[in-house]
């Protein structure tokens, strides 16, 4: 029976209530979570180039703030819908608290390829869309940061502009800024490195020597490149790497130091030398670890049983569906679910902005200590409520992540466990006295 087609929203959803379920939370929480509290759609002109005004469409959803501020990041991609950053941040709030970080969840876009502008519209139109979310973003309020296409320089003009904007200086209204300009050391490779981490451990739970151990790496942009680059130095070796321009394999291992220094010229993998061209799917080739790092909805229920990997770790967001899930947990793979392997680059964004707040800054070493440390920390948390409750990695996960924001939301007031039919009674006690 053909898997049934599921968007990210729906996705999203299905997750927070099956992990509801499990962990026997309150009806009231579901239905708090399982709609972001503002959705924000803005749209902007921009003056462009050859002198035409094109008007640009933009979202900004806030899903939950009950553990603290919004936060998220805002992508530049073709695929940008309300959905899409409906779901998005509502991954974002439990990737915060699964790792215990004081925030809820934000996520924000644009249905744009970076590409098709210059650089001096793509400023125009960052520093238009900075502008037009201005009124609902702020340091204590929802601070937004990079994502799919967007980088540190972006977020520099978003600063400016919403500087500008609000006659204000905040520079941690955005995170994952350069280091020369209110940045964090040891950002730019936070996901990366928190998604080599989390397979790094799941390997150790298994008994597996990472000197022995083959890896195939779906997408290499940001997140992908730095997740090969630190797995190869802890001993692994990176056999397949996958882009948009196709797949290369080199089944002694492709160096991928070198193979980042191509794709900042070539913008992608095709013509490596190192390693040769292949039409092998790269979800389903014969390696011991899988690092998806591309977009959402890569493994479903039509390759999900052809995948060999012991080990999934989830750089991008939500790339594995519903049904997928299933077959991989019924197959025996350990899959490292996104709000916890890619969970680095907002454990990092924390400390950027508790540098901004307080204006000091940390080392690189002192940053990635405290990363490792965090997640870590949640990995070995989750995998013993998995083993307790009997449930893939990925339910525990927002097991955790839930009762940590139902608790929140209890205490501020936002629902309570008490039946209604004790309430009404209450009342009507007190009415009689």
């Amino acid at each position: 029976m053909a898997e049934k087609t599921l968007n990210v929203l729906e996705i999203a959803r299905e997750q927070v209530k099956h992990a509801c379920d499990k962990l026997g939370a309150d009806p009231a929480v579901y239905e708090i979570l399982k709609n972001p509290m503002r959705v924000m759609e803005v749209s902007f002109p921009v003056k462009m180039d050859d002198g035409t005004t094109k008007s640009f469409t933009g979202y900004r959803s806030q899903h939950n703030n009950a553990c603290g501020p919004f936060k998220g990041g805002l992508r530049f991609h073709p695929a940008v819908c309300m959905d899409e950053v409906k779901a998005l941040s509502t991954w974002m709030t439990f990737k915060c608290s699964v790792v215990g970080i004081p925030y809820g969840g934000g996520k924000g876009g644009m249905a744009i390829d970076p590409r098709d502008y210059s650089q001096t519209e793509l400023e125009k139109i960052a520093r238009g869309f900075a502008r037009a979310i201005a009124p609902i973003i702020g340091e204590k309020e929802d601070i937004p940061a990079p994502d799919v296409n967007t980088n540190g320089q972006i977020m520099s003009w978003m600063v400016d502009e919403y500087a500008q904007a609000t006659g204000e200086f905040q520079p941690g209204v955005f995170t994952g800024k350069p280091v020369d300009f209110y940045g964090s050391l040891a950002r730019t490779e936070a996901t990366g490195y928190g998604v080599a981490t989390m397979a790094m451990e799941a390997a150790k739970k298994l008994n597996i020597d990472l000197n022995n151990v083959t890896v195939a790496l779906q997408g290499f942009g940001n997140v992908g490149s730095y997740a090969g680059m630190y797995i190869e130095e802890a001993g692994a070796k990176v056999v397949a790497v996958g882009d948009h321009t196709g797949t290369i394999y080199n089944e002694n291992g492709i160096n991928i130091k070198a193979l980042m220094e191509y794709n900042k010229v070539n913008r992608g993998v095709k013509g490596f030398e190192g390693a040769e061209h292949t039409e092998d799917n790269i979800l389903t080739m014969d390696v011991d670890i899988l690092m998806p790092c591309a977009l959402e909805n890569q493994l479903t229920s039509e390759n999900a049983g052809d995948v060999k990997a012991k080990i999934i770790s989830e750089g991008a967001n939500g790339p594995t569906t519903p049904e997928a899930d299933k077959i991989l947990s019924k197959n025996g793979t350990t899959l490292v679910p996104d709000i916890l392997a890619n969970s680095g680059g907002v454990t990092v964004s924390y400390f950027e902005w508790v540098q901004n707040l307080s204006r000091y800054n940390w080392s690189f070493e002192e940053v990635q200590t405290k990363q490792k440390k965090l997640m870590v920390d949640a990995f070995e948390d989750i995998w013993s409520l998995a083993k307790e409750y009997e449930v893939d990695m990925r339910t525990a996960a927002y097991m955790m992540s839930i009762k940590r924001i139902a608790d929140a939301m209890k205490m501020r007031g936002w629902y309570s466990d008490t039946p209604q039919t004790e309430i009404v009674e209450e009342k009507a006690l007190l009415a009689t006295e």
